[in-house]
Formats: structure tokens, sequence, C-alpha cells
């Protein structure tokens, strides 16, 4: 088989190619600059926990040695505090956002897919051309390296102005300019190290209404992202202008007339939120900003980006592997767009009560810490605006049980990160276990974490259950958890190779568990597939 084209060599893409080479699947990677990113203190992401525990698992480095977990969040209204966050105890430790200049993350998957044999990384080559028929995809590129690439699939992750996308004529609607900001980049003091916040309506503000909010996110070497958010329209930020705002939002967080700093660079940041009407066109797959722009009130696009890669790669893998199963394919649009757009959605929803003055709503009591709170949850991750979508209309959702059993996780939404026992006996995080193609299929046995492995492993119900897998329509492994959120003893999970909850199962259910594999596949996988499945199970 031919390797994956994947074009674009961003954050999404290297990891990408990352994650087909952790299931053994080539890929070649079309970067059209000369393999450097431009230091931009100013240009930086905000990581949640899922997708930097992605970056972090394929990369093999931690980036809280690149980066910076945040201790915790405050948001402000002129002098009060409307809500906080803290991320230092250990059980919140691992929620804690990560900010990292894209630069520096960039770089650090570079490094990574240079050790990567599997992964081949092409620069100076500028896609210009693509034509795929029924056993593959040819790409052209130009440059001082252009020449005729063959591969399996072609993956578009080059970004807003996608080439791909363009190459196959499909469209990408939306609003431009939802948002914008003036960014800047400083070395400086400010109190609560290591603590981002956002203060809206701050009361020293006198340079108009485009400083009424601000946002302080830390990063590592005492060095501040500030982002004030601009008037609609598309007035110029002079210099003269950004350095006043500058001195007159530290003078008020400081209370010193002349806070010193040390500017290091700085930007505007538009937000556009766009939608790409198509993800597939045969062989050819769109992700990243190619597929979709969002940002608007502290969400993260790159999140989502990463998300995609999650639920394409180990797809494309199985393919790669098994033969064509289009049904599987097709679920990569059918899950991420449908999450996507209702990301989209909401912030459309909540434009209108965030951004606009006056009405009725000024005089509903609440409403402005409620719309803080709104804020709050897309700066951190969560709720509509920001947590990880869940695929509960997926149609790789296995039909309903009688023996289905409810935990705090819903079918189709990523699972709780708890301690597992491995096959060798070794005790890991759950997410260490994902990405590797494999279904996972997880008893929760309490008890078991107090004895070794051997003690248990041939007891009760477990001989049964490991049969149960071992007869599985494809690869999985079986793992031991002691408690799981809202499971009973003797509960089965079925979890998909990207993180997320087929079905929960009371005890072992051979039958339901096949059926429920089954359709997670995308439905019974050709005969050959099957059978080396099959083989692959029992070497395993």
């Amino acid at each position: 088989m031919d390797p994956v084209i994947v074009v674009g060599a961003g954050p999404v893409g290297l990891t990408l190619a990352l994650a087909l080479a952790r299931q053994e699947v080539p890929s070649v990677v079309l970067d059209e600059t000369r393999g450097q990113d431009a230091p931009r203190a100013a240009r930086s992401v905000v990581l949640r926990e899922d997708t930097a525990a992605l970056v972090e698992r394929l990369a093999g480095v931690p980036l809280g040695r690149a980066g910076l977990r945040w201790s915790g969040w405050r948001s402000m209204r002129r002098k009060q505090v409307t809500g906080e966050a803290v991320f230092g105890e250990a059980e919140t430790a691992g929620a804690a956002p990560l900010h990292i200049a894209q630069h520096v993350l960039t770089g650090a998957l570079r490094a990574a897919v240079a050790r990567e044999p599997l992964v081949e990384l092409a620069t100076d080559s500028r896609l210009d051309t693509t034509e795929q028929e029924a056993t593959g995809v040819t790409a052209h590129t130009r440059g001082p390296n252009g020449t005729y690439w063959r591969g399996s699939y072609l993956v578009g992750c080059d970004g807003p102005r996608s080439t791909v996308r363009k190459l196959q004529d499909i469209r990408f609607p939306g609003r431009t300019a939802v948002e914008r900001h003036a960014v800047a980049a400083l070395r400086t003091e400010l109190p609560r190290l290591g603590e981002a916040f956002l203060h809206r309506l701050p009361p020293w503000r006198t340079t108009g209404p485009s400083a009424g909010e601000v946002t302080a996110r830390p990063l590592p070497g005492g060095v501040w992202r500030l982002d004030w958010l601009l008037p609609p329209g598309k007035d110029l930020v002079t210099p003269e202008l950004l350095v006043a705002r500058i001195r007159e939002t530290l003078t008020g967080w400081t209370g010193e007339a002349s806070p010193t700093y040390e500017l290091l660079d700085t930007g505007v940041h538009t937000v556009h939120h766009r939608l790409a009407r198509r993800w597939r066109a045969g062989r050819v797959f769109l992700a990243g900003d190619a597929a979709h722009l969002m940002g608007a009130f502290g969400t993260q696009g790159l999140d989502e980006g990463l998300r995609d890669v999650g639920n394409l790669a180990w797809k494309l893998a199985l393919n790669w592997h098994h033969g064509p199963h289009e049904a599987l394919l097709d679920s990569y649009q059918s899950e991420r767009r449908a999450v996507v757009a209702a990301r989209l959605r909401a912030a459309d929803q909540v434009l209108p009560l965030l951004r606009g003055g006056g009405g009725l709503r000024s005089y509903v009591p609440g409403s402005s810490r409620g719309h803080d709170a709104l804020l709050m949850d897309g700066h951190l991750g969560r709720g509509a605006l920001g947590a990880p979508g869940a695929y509960a209309d997926s149609p790789l959702a296995p039909p309903r049980f009688d023996t289905e059993v409810p935990v705090d996780t819903p079918a189709g939404a990523p699972v709780a990160d708890v301690v597992v026992t491995a096959e060798d006996g070794s005790f890991v995080p759950l997410r260490d276990r994902l990405g590797r193609g494999a279904l996972l299929v997880v008893l929760v046995a309490p008890g078991t974490g107090v004895w070794e492995r051997r003690h248990w492993v041939s007891a009760g119900i477990m001989p049964r259950l490991a049969a149960a897998v071992t007869a599985l329509p494809h690869p999985a492994e079986l793992l031991v958890a002691e408690s799981y959120p809202g499971a009973a003893p003797h509960t089965v999970l079925l979890v998909r190779p990207d993180g997320h909850l087929v079905t929960a199962l009371g005890g072992v259910r051979p039958a339901d568990l096949y059926a429920a594999a089954e359709a997670a596949l995308g439905g019974p996988l050709p005969s050959g597939a099957r059978a080396q499945a099959g083989a692959e199970a029992g070497a395993r």
C-alpha cells in the first residue's frame, strides 16, 4: 500500500502523521516551507486536557516543559471576581489548560517526526494538483523539490486557504471577522503568577470601547499574552494606541504608575467562523483549519483540529491495513462535522448576548454573571462552547441492548481517564492505551488493584471475558479498572481507539459485545479483513 499523503506541516498535519505511524501506517508530509517556523511569542495556542494528552502521547515529550499549565483561572467584571477555577490540586492538575507558543509546539512535533521512520517530511513542496482513482491518489508539488507523489489517501491539513479544499471544489461558507483582538506578548510581573484571567469592563479603561475586555494568559519565563477585544470594523491598531493600552492595563492591574515591561511581539488576531460543506471527497479528506474555522469567546480551533486527527487516524489505519470500508470512512465527516457545526451554532447563539449592549437583558438580574460564566467555559474548554464533543448520533453507534447499564459517560462521549491494569500487569492511565488502532474493553472490578494480576486473571468472570475479547471482529485490548465514574462492579466498557465510549454492558455478554464492536467499525468488515483481524488477535 502507498503511504498516506498529508498536505500541511502545521500542528494538525504533523500530529496526524505521528498518529498514523503509531498504527504502523507510513505517510509523507508535504511542507511548503523550508521546515522552520518563525518564532512569534504573540502567536500561541491553548490546548485542553484531551488534546494536550494526545500531542504528548504522540510526540513523546511532556509539553509542560515547553509551555505552561495554568495554576488557575479568574473572571472579573469591573472590580468584582465573577468566577474562579483552581488547578493546583492533584485531582485537577491534569485538567489545567496548557498555553504554548505555536512555533514551540510545531518544533516539538517536527522533532518527533524526524525520529519516526514511517514519516517522510518533504519541505519546499507546495501542492498544485491532485488526481485520484479507485486505487489511490496522485499529488504534484512545485518548488525546488517539485515532483509527483503517490498515496493511498490524501488529507488536507493546509489551513484556512487550503489548496486541497479548492482543488476538490468544496465550498467554505461562514462569517468573516466575528471577533478581532489586538495582541501583545510581553515580559512583566503580574499578580497571581501562573494564573490566567479575563477582565471585562475594567474600571480604568480610557481608550474607548475596545478596552472593554482584556485577557491575560501566562507563558513560561514570565511572558504574558494579552488580548484586547476590538470593536466591530477595520480600524487600524497603531503602535501608539497599543502601547497606551499596555500601560493602562498594567497600571490598573499592578497599581504602579509606570509599570516595567519588555514588549516582545504584537499582532491583530481576527476570528472567522467557517465550515466546509464536505470533509471527504473520495480518497481526499479535510482536517483542521482546512475544514473549519472558529475561535470566538476563548475557544481554540486547534483543539478541534487535533480532535479531527484522533477521529480520522484510526479509521484511515484500519482501511489501510484491512482494505476499503466506506461506512467507516464516511463516519469521519458525519461525526466531526456535526460536532463542529454544533459548536459554531452555540457561538452564534451566544454572540448577541455577550457582545450586544443594552436592551431587555440589561435589566435581567444575574444576566452579566451568566455571560461571564459562558466566557469562562469557552476559555477553559467546558460546556457547549469548549467541551470535547460526543458522537451521540453517530452512524457507528450500536443498537440498544437490554444488557446496557448506565455510567457517567454517555455513549459516544470521551471516556474518563481512569487508572487501569494493562495486560502486562502495569498500572497506566486509560488514555495512554488510546490511538494504537485496537478497541479497548475495560472491566470494572473493585479490589483487583491490591492484588497482582496473576492472582485474578484466571478467576471469576475474567476467563469468559478474555475469550469474548479474543473473538471480537477486530483486535482489542482487555484492561481492568478498580472503578469508573457511575459504573457498578462487573460493568464492561467498550471503547473506540480514539477514546469515545461505544457502550457499557452489565457483565460479560459476548453476543452484545461482538455486535457493539462490529457497529463501531462501521458494520461487518470484508471477509478478508475479518480473517486478517482474527489472525492479528490470535498473534496478540
